[in-house]
């Protein structure tokens, strides 16, 4: 049953105050959540690593936690502060971008995806058939095709009481018309449903999922659970793929949430560990990412030295991440969402290598479960507090960050 509607609150002062900081702070980390997350028990405290280490950002101060309905914002549209444009909102998931810059978002529970424009009242487009919410399960990431002008298409990921599967949708005005189910057979569970599915600049969509919490599934070619998938707008494996029979272009996957691709092409993912290590990993195709024999970098796991398994570029402890969305800014760095963290964390991209990832708005906005650079080269974010966090006024809730942020 969807929870009932609440009222929404405008942005408080000192939250906003508290976005227009895009450089890390320095201080303690917090205590490890005892809420779940990425990890199944809490994992000791200890920073982010890259090419170079970091030190975490000190946390902000909470607002408080009551409820509200889905509206518009109120803030003021600028460059220097940030624009909230829908709260309210229950378990809000993905978003996608249209043509003309208003977003396509899906609510997971309820099956819903909402049109969101800036200014503007939130408008619902279409429930998704068949959704079953399921702990982390649900109608999940949303995709927009590259050819959306003429083929008006629109992708979205679900779960569904069999499977996690892939549908293809028609958008006709305000109204999402069922085409047809693409992908399915993706296993589901409780925990683990990857979901975050993206159409990449060669025009294929790409579907990252999890293992559903059975491990073995995650190296095994026959199985579309721990893998980064790579299919056509039919479903088909798309041309290219390591197997031109299967549509698995990496494996060893645990959970990948986020997906974003840099200016050279490069495609970026975000993936899950279990109880030490969460990842930030540079994915090249028919590459075994080590799960579940290996979680972080192959020098941190017993017995994990096999060079068969890539190494992620970016390791932090899970009380420090837990990370689902990813966008690449318009300054080139990789912005990382982070659940467990309550935190965007910003990685520098130096070709195939990376700088200090750097801990923005620490304890601002609470569980962050969706970044995405928008066509103006803002950065959105989409909260997730209404499931795991501390609900504070007016969540869940998408701003849309300072133009800084992302340059």
């Amino acid at each position: 049953m969807p929870k009932p509607r609440r009222l929404a609150l405008p942005l408080t002062a000192g939250l906003t105050a508290g976005l227009l900081a895009v450089t890390a702070c320095t201080g303690s980390p917090p205590s490890p959540s005892s809420t779940p997350s990425s990890a199944s028990s809490p994992a000791p405290s200890s920073p982010a690593t890259s090419s170079t280490s970091t030190a975490p950002a000190s946390p902000a101060t909470p607002g408080s936690a009551t409820s509200g309905s889905a509206t518009s914002g109120a803030t003021t549209p600028t460059a220097t502060s940030p624009v909230e444009v829908a709260t309210g909102l229950d378990v809000p998931w993905g978003l996608a971008f249209l043509p003309d810059g208003s977003a396509l978002v899906t609510l997971r529970d309820e099956g819903r995806v909402l049109r969101v424009r800036e200014g503007a009242q939130p408008v619902e487009v279409g429930r998704i058939d068949g959704v079953e919410a399921n702990g982390e399960g649900g109608l999940l990431g949303i995709a927009v095709s590259r050819e959306f002008a003429t083929d008006r298409r629109v992708f979205v990921y679900h779960t569904t009481g069999e499977d996690n599967r892939v549908a293809r949708l028609r958008l006709e005005g305000d109204r999402l018309v069922p085409e047809r189910v693409i992908l399915s057979g993706i296993p589901s569970g409780g925990i683990h449903n990857g979901g975050r599915i993206k159409v990449g600049p060669d025009g294929m969509l790409w579907v990252p999922t999890g293992d559903a919490s059975e491990r073995d599934q995650a190296p095994d070619p026959s199985s579309l659970g721990g893998k980064i998938l790579r299919v056509t707008a039919d479903g088909a494996p798309a041309p290219g793929n390591p197997d031109p029979s299967s549509p698995v272009w990496s494996r060893g996957h645990r959970n990948v949430q986020g997906l974003a691709w840099d200016g050279e092409q490069r495609l970026w993912a975000t993936e899950f560990g279990q109880n030490t290590w969460d990842e930030l990993n540079l994915i090249e195709k028919g590459r075994d990412y080590g799960w579940p024999t290996v979680e972080g970098r192959r020098q941190d796991t017993a017995g994990g030295g096999d060079a068969r398994y890539t190494d992620p570029l970016v390791v932090w402890s899970t009380d420090q991440a837990s990370p689902s969305g990813l966008a690449i800014g318009a300054d080139g760095a990789a912005y990382v969402a982070a659940l467990r963290g309550e935190r965007l964390w910003r990685v520098p991209l130096q070709g195939s290598t990376t700088g200090e990832p750097q801990a923005l708005l620490q304890g601002t906005y609470g569980r962050l479960r969706t970044v995405e650079r928008g066509p103006d080269g803002r950065l959105w974010i989409i909260t997730s507090n209404t499931f795991r966090g501390d609900e504070r006024d007016g969540d869940d809730r998408i701003v849309i960050l300072p133009a800084s942020t992302g340059r």
